[in-house]
């Protein structure tokens, strides 16, 4: 069984078995993170976090070990100074492209910040893997999920339910127009705190400045839609 044990000692000598390990966890923890994505209906999900950290896992692996015959034949003519960091980071800043990608503008409303700024983490997750950073890797992986997943229930419950935003709509100068902007509000049950009428430089047009309380079954991103398709409503910004 002489080439069970040579097969065994050149698996050793090449780093099978970490590189491998190192992959298969960055699946793993990729996957975790892009799950919870998945489940929020987010633009990138499963698939793709999982396919961020594998591929920042193997750049840190190439750093670290696909230029070793190289380091190997260069240190017998001298000394040769080797940076796996070099490689890697530049998946720091090449993510930023791929999660450029994800943020969406719905009017005045901007979605997917958390899913691009959850995609660079887990970049740095696979990167840490490669390196070998086992315990990094995990705890971060454990923290992002946590506040993905509890802190996410907590700002819809807690920290949006006193938050007033400033609703700002201009509309034609035409009798109902405040008396369907304030029905719609109230079929969405949004709180009105306050409300101003403001003159525009045309004399057609007028400013309704509210101060409301969104529910937390409504996004803002919904009801700027719902507002646009009133009639008359020319514009509509939130503060």
């Amino acid at each position: 069984m002489e080439w069970i044990r040579e097969s065994w000692l050149f698996i050793q000598d090449h780093h099978y078995l970490e590189i491998g390990l190192r992959l298969v966890l960055a699946t793993l923890l990729g996957g975790l993170v892009g799950l919870e994505r998945e489940q929020s209906n987010r633009p990138a999900g499963f698939r793709t976090h999982i396919l961020v950290c594998v591929g920042s896992a193997l750049i840190m692996l190439i750093s670290m070990y696909g230029f070793e015959e190289y380091i190997r034949e260069k240190s017998q003519y001298g000394y040769v100074v080797a940076d796996p960091a070099r490689l890697a980071a530049q998946v720091v800043s090449g993510i930023g492209f791929l999660g450029a990608g994800t943020i969406l503008v719905h009017g005045f409303a901007i979605r997917g910040l958390t899913t691009a700024a959850s995609l660079w983490v887990v970049a740095g997750i696979g990167l840490a893997l490669g390196a070998g950073f086992y315990f990094g890797a995990v705890l971060c992986t454990v923290l992002v999920l946590l506040c993905l997943i509890f802190l996410n229930r907590l700002d819809s419950s807690v920290l949006k339910k006193n938050t007033l935003f400033r609703l700002t709509i201009k509309v034609q100068d035409q009798p109902g127009q405040l008396g369907s902007i304030a029905t719609l509000l109230g079929e969405h049950n949004v709180d009105i705190r306050g409300m101003s009428i403001e003159e525009t430089n045309r004399g057609d047009l007028v400013t309704l400045v509210f101060r409301v309380r969104l529910p937390n079954t409504v996004t803002i991103a919904n009801l700027l839609d719902r507002l646009h398709q009133l009639d008359g409503v020319m514009e509509v910004k939130v503060d």
